[in-house]
């Protein structure tokens, strides 16, 4: 929906006063039994979000692992967990390393995009082995964080402070100050 917000510090007479849309960010992550640290740290950014760029975190449990397992069966179980996790009619992102890296600024852009789309985004974060290749092509976009390999438990706090990193440079608020 459309609705009307002010920028940080700004008057209702400005010209940063203006009519935006609202998105609804689903954070898809393979894994459910995280460190509390993990939680309180996305909580933290989470909560600081508006209402209009919301960010909702949902566990997938991850595929079972035994010790003469197949990763390829693994990838593509997890895969159908995620889409039946998947709100409908979301723009599908997965965060792969072989995605687009984004500088801040060129985030922010993108979530303005997406703000501004009419449609929610949906998150991926695959499990230990990856995400299935049945998955990655479906996706609209495809996001690297980093060309490092990061630890599944810190993307989650990353995404959910790069987001909100990216909404403060939208609204002019001082938490970014590069």
């Amino acid at each position: 929906g459309v609705f009307l917000f002010m920028a940080w510090g700004a008057s209702r007479d400005s010209a940063c006063y203006q009519a935006a849309a609202s998105v609804k960010m689903h954070l898809l992550a393979v894994g459910t039994r995280m460190p509390g640290w993990v939680a309180t740290a996305f909580e933290e950014y989470a909560r600081r979000m508006p209402r209009e760029c919301s960010i909702e975190l949902r566990e997938i449990p991850p595929a079972h692992r035994g010790k003469s397992g197949n990763p390829d069966r693994y990838k593509a179980d997890e895969a159908q967990r995620i889409l039946s996790a998947l709100p409908k009619g979301s723009r599908l992102v997965v965060l792969d390393e072989r995605g687009k890296l984004w500088t801040t600024r060129q985030l922010s852009q993108q979530l303005d995009d997406w703000m501004h789309s009419g449609h929610d985004v949906a998150l991926v974060v695959g499990g230990p082995d990856g995400l299935d290749p049945s998955l990655m092509q479906q996706a609209q976009q495809k996001w690297s964080l980093s060309p490092l390999t990061l630890p599944h438990p810190l993307v989650r706090i990353v995404v959910a402070e790069q987001l909100y990193r990216a909404w403060s440079i939208l609204n002019n608020h001082p938490y970014h100050r590069a």
